[in-house]
């Protein structure tokens, strides 16, 4: 898969009503080619999330 292909399928994953056999088709690759190149989500789609997400920056500390 292309960069461009890996980051469409990332995009297609963040809508829960699309399924990876569905975007599998979409690209005209295989499920396996996309747990292959979209490893994190062999722990599911939360994995997926928490792996794409921004982490949270520190929020501040108050000094009185």
């Amino acid at each position: 898969m292309t960069e461009e292909q890996v980051r469409h399928a990332r995009d297609l994953l963040d809508c829960p009503g699309n399924t990876v056999a569905s975007i599998a088709k979409l690209l005209g690759v295989s499920r396996n080619t996309i747990y292959n190149y979209v490893p994190a989500l062999k722990g599911g789609r939360l994995a997926l999330a928490e792996a794409t997400s921004m982490p949270e920056l520190p929020q501040p500390t108050r000094s009185d």
